[in-house]
């Protein structure tokens, strides 16, 4: 059974950083990129970075290049996302996802973790 467990959510003011987790389990965790989404409310959920599984590349969203970053530790089987400078637009659920080649391509979500960035 794929589970994807995040954590590392909170409250940060304006400027601040935290760093997201997000452990995987049930597959193999090493093979497949791994995405992180996030949606404010009222707004479309929105991809925000992404990293491969083989040379560990990655790309962002615009809207937060140079702020944040990737990573992912395949012996943990744990992706990250560290944010720096955060801003209150920055507000929203995040969500780890990945797609699984079983039979046919599966997309699994985290349940997703509330970051809240306020004065």
């Amino acid at each position: 059974q794929v589970q994807l467990v995040e954590s590392g959510g909170g409250l940060v003011q304006p400027g601040g950083s935290l760093r997201l987790s997000c452990t995987a389990s049930g597959f193999t965790f090493s093979i497949y990129a791994m995405r992180w989404y996030r949606q404010a409310p009222g707004k479309e959920r929105e991809l925000v970075a992404t990293i491969t599984s083989t040379s560990g590349g990655t790309s962002y969203a615009d809207s937060i290049k140079g702020r944040f970053t990737i990573s992912r530790d395949n012996d943990k089987n744990t992706v990250y996302l560290q944010m720096n400078s955060l801003k209150p637009e920055d507000t929203a659920v995040y969500y780890c996802n990945t797609r699984i080649m079983w039979r046919e391509w599966r997309e699994y979500w985290g349940q997703g973790t509330q970051v809240t960035v306020s004065s």
